[in-house]
């Protein structure tokens, strides 16, 4: 017997292609332009959501018939704060560079509307097993995207991948720096990572025409 039935399985595939929260929805633009510059911090934050979402939408589902509704955006966000301030400690404590790096962003997740969005659309109406699956399929479509974007800006950017040269040396010209190749500056700024997420919007409607909106 499978583990998931076909239902339960489209919760976390979906987010991953046709419904990606990013790509499709047009959710969490900010932290993939902001953060993306360094692949590590990329999928850093790809983590960090994906606990938040996840264990969030647990809490939510688990909470949905006793909170009353003139209040549960406050609820939402009191679950979802909790959560971050979690995510904060442990990563001062073990990550505390990578923590400085990401200390405003890290807190933007609390606003983040995909998280915001899957607790008001999905975990208020269905079960816990469902809801956790459902934040980790978003959270797992959220991260594949910052990870595709860190990768190319960093690589591209700084000809390095998590900080390590991949491309030589450009101080000593060594690698593909003899050939006279030169870091893209460019792709290190934030406008850079818009232009990936384009290109990646791109890539997938050409690939599925069904996914262009009709003007």
């Amino acid at each position: 017997m499978a583990l998931l039935s076909k239902k339960d399985a489209n919760l976390i595939t979906d987010p991953l292609a046709d419904n990606n929260p990013i790509t499709i929805q047009v959710l969490g633009i900010c932290s993939a332009l902001a953060i993306t510059a360094e692949l590590k911090a990329s999928l850093v934050m790809a983590i960090s959501v994906m606990f938040v979402l996840g264990a969030g939408n647990v809490v939510i589902s688990l909470m949905r018939n006793i909170i009353p509704s003139k209040i549960r955006i406050i609820v939402q966000l009191i679950v979802v704060a909790t959560l971050v301030i979690i995510v904060d400690q442990v990563l001062k404590a073990y990550a505390y560079e990578l923590s400085k790096t990401l200390a405003v962003f890290v807190g933007l997740i609390i606003t983040n509307c995909i998280i915001m969005g899957r607790f008001e659309a999905f975990a208020l109406a269905n079960g816990p097993w469902r809801s956790f699956l459902d934040g980790i399929g978003n959270s797992l479509g959220y991260g594949v995207i910052l990870i595709i974007v860190g990768f190319f800006r960093e690589l591209l950017g700084s000809g390095t991948l998590f900080g390590y040269p991949v491309l030589g040396d450009p101080i000593t010209k060594t690698g593909l720096y003899a050939t006279g190749y030169e870091n893209n500056g460019f792709m290190i700024i934030p406008p850079a990572a818009l232009i990936v997420v384009g290109i990646i919007i791109w890539v997938q409607r050409s690939r599925n025409p069904a996914l262009v909106e009709e003007s």
